[in-house]
């Protein structure tokens, strides 16, 4: 399934709402990304979901690795940096995005104002001026939010890693914790029941089957089917099924 175009969806079909101060906390986070850019060297890569835009700042970074100059900046009419994308790693950018919807739903799943506390810290490969790959450092936070709790303003940060020795990490940057992502399933997003159904769908079981097996009527499994589709934001149960193995959810809990 393309875990972009999923990720895609989740972010830009968001309802907003019209805020008055909404082009004043744009600016504001426009200079917090380029003050990134110019003190950790880093590309900052700003993304607009409500606008569909992107904002980029270019640190020292940009020159190594072939993409612009120092100070430089640009708007793309996107929340997605192809120009970027286009330098990592096949492997590392499926990855990544699949990271990142994995992060989204488990945002989703907590209070509104711990949202901002969390980021993603990951490490991917991208091509340099001379086209090697080299080991980059990636961090992504939500960074505000509407006043109706959806996923506004994304910040992303590029900038060398001398450690490969890790994948991903979530960390709260309140206290401290951090989990590798590996352990991290979001398991909360689907009820042990849910994953029960999901299993045995994929066995290619009917909901009559289902309904036999687990000794509950066909309406609570269709029930179950509709509520797994609204979870995963997917059209169908077979697409639910590839998207909870994507996202490792499909472990009962014991």
């Amino acid at each position: 399934m393309d875990i972009r175009k999923k990720l895609s969806n989740e972010l830009l079909n968001q309802e907003f709402i019209q805020e008055n101060c909404s082009d004043t906390r744009l600016n504001q986070f426009r200079q917090i990304a380029a003050g990134y850019a110019t003190t950790e060297n880093v590309i900052a890569v700003l993304s607009d979901m409500q606008a569909n835009t992107s904002y980029l700042y270019y640190g020292g970074i940009a020159e190594t690795l072939g993409m612009g100059k120092r100070g430089d900046s640009k708007i793309l009419h996107s929340i997605w940096e192809e120009e970027i994308f286009a330098r990592i790693h096949p492997d590392d950018l499926l990855d990544k995005h699949l990271q990142e919807l994995r992060f989204f739903q488990f945002l989703k799943g907590l209070p509104e104002g711990k949202r901002t506390d969390y980021y993603i810290d990951s490490r991917i490969r991208m091509r340099n001026a001379q086209g090697t790959y080299v080991w980059v450092r990636h961090r992504m936070y939500y960074v505000a939010t509407h006043a109706n709790g959806n996923v506004w303003l994304a910040l992303c940060l590029y900038g060398f890693s001398p450690d490969s020795s890790f994948n991903c990490m979530v960390i709260n940057s309140v206290d401290g914790t951090m989990t590798e992502w590996d352990k991290e399933t979001c398991k909360g997003l689907l009820s042990k029941r849910e994953k029960e159904i999901l299993l045995l769908i994929e066995e290619g079981k009917s909901s009559k089957e289902i309904a036999e097996t687990l000794s509950i009527s066909v309406n609570t499994v269709n029930r179950h089917r509709q509520n797994i589709l609204e979870k995963l934001q997917v059209d169908n149960s077979m697409q639910a099924c590839r998207t909870a193995r994507e996202l490792k959810l499909l472990f009962l809990d014991r």
